[in-house]
């Protein structure tokens, strides 16, 4: 799953790759916003990223795609 995290006032935005489904990164998210002060999630590697709550942008999660090798008619 890849997921990228826009950090308000920030031309930058915070991206990688987790192992974890969309559903548990939804209920992390949805928890952090209404009772904690960080979101805290993890890599594949074995990274920790820990983001303030109050400097988010947007959240996007999204599919893995296969690379796609050859030529497209």
């Amino acid at each position: 799953m890849d997921i990228r995290i826009g950090i308000a006032n920030s031309a930058r935005e915070i991206s990688f790759e987790t192992s974890q489904n969309p559903d548990e990164i939804e209920k992390a998210v949805s928890t952090a916003l209404e009772s904690e002060k960080y979101l805290k999630l993890s890599d594949d590697r074995g990274r920790l990223y820990i983001v303030p709550v109050a400097s988010f942008s947007y959240l996007e999660i999204g599919a893995e795609e296969t690379r796609r090798v050859g030529f497209v008619a």
